[in-house]
């Protein structure tokens, strides 16, 4: 009864353990939406500080960058409030120097279009692998002009940003988890002796629990179920003292009585039926309880 108790015990310690580590990767990905929510709106404010520059580079210190639109899912525009002029080279590496501080952005796409048809003044490509960026026209300073300016970002989703903030922190999580997992895993339950058969060994005689019998010496002995009980307690601590108090709890609390005497008589008994075997019987320890010698 008690080794049931252990197991099922240090098995709700274990679930308990590998909830909390599924609580904790949880609670990680929830927190990495608010850190994405900061990214994005880091995002708007380099976008706006690149209409500045564009317009500081133009000669126009004065007039302002309207504020930014975000006009599809991964796309945003930046709009002007005069006309101006720009270098594509400058836009080109402006836009890798402030966006590179993004750490949501590896592949875009900026497109610098007229205000009046939409159509593109300018365009390129920059990708995280520079071997595929795709940049052409440059030297050429654009005429003054009404321009809006798109980029759209290549979706990052929960795949890229979020695995990537989340396996960074798996080893972190797992280490936590080790460690709490070796502090409540289950006691140690002592190793029982048996033979192939699965009876527990004591000296010479063979107990077998599942059947309730003892083998001693080619005889056969029967056991009731609560000799077979009290009996499997002593089994897994030969030699050692059992105090009277543990063998009545576990014995009778589950049938909610327990009797003092009744422990004595189902002593009495099972001595008689371990007397086939001098080297192993059940002797009183004083003022303590009871104890399976089992000599050699």
């Amino acid at each position: 009864m008690q080794l049931s108790r252990n197991l099922v015990f240090g098995k709700g310690k274990y679930l308990f353990g590998l909830i909390i580590l599924l609580t904790a990767v949880i609670c990680a990905a929830f927190s990495m939406d608010h850190g994405d929510d900061f990214d994005f709106a880091r995002r708007e404010v380099l976008l706006r500080r690149i209409g500045h520059e564009l317009l500081l580079q133009s000669g126009d210190s004065t007039s302002r960058v309207l504020p930014v639109e975000k006009i599809d899912e991964n796309e945003y525009q930046i709009r002007f409030e005069n006309e101006l002029t720009f270098q594509p080279e400058f836009l080109v590496k402006t836009t890798s120097g402030l966006l590179g501080k993004d750490p949501l952005t590896r592949d875009y796409v900026v497109n610098v279009l007229n205000c009046g048809n939409s159509s593109v003044a300018y365009g390129y490509a920059i990708s995280q692998n520079k071997k595929d960026d795709i940049v052409a026209c440059m030297g050429r300073t654009q005429p003054k002009a009404c321009y809006m300016i798109n980029i759209k970002f290549k979706p990052l989703g929960l795949n890229t940003t979020k695995n990537g903030y989340l396996l960074g922190s798996l080893p972190f999580l797992a280490l936590v988890g080790f460690i709490f997992l070796r502090s409540v895993k289950p006691g140690k339950v002592t190793p029982e002796r048996t033979d192939h058969d699965g009876a527990i060994a004591l000296g010479s005689v063979l107990f077998d629990v599942a059947h309730r019998k003892l083998t001693i010496g080619g005889h056969s002995v029967d056991l009731t179920a609560t000799e077979s009980r009290i009996l499997l307690i002593f089994a897994r601590a030969p030699n050692e003292t059992i105090e009277r108090s543990r063998l009545q709890k576990e014995i009778w609390e589950d049938e909610g009585v327990i009797v003092g005497r009744s422990l004595d008589m189902f002593i009495s008994k099972l001595r008689k039926k371990l007397e086939l075997d001098p080297n192993v019987k059940i002797v009183v320890v004083r003022g303590k309880g009871y104890k399976l010698e089992v000599s050699a």
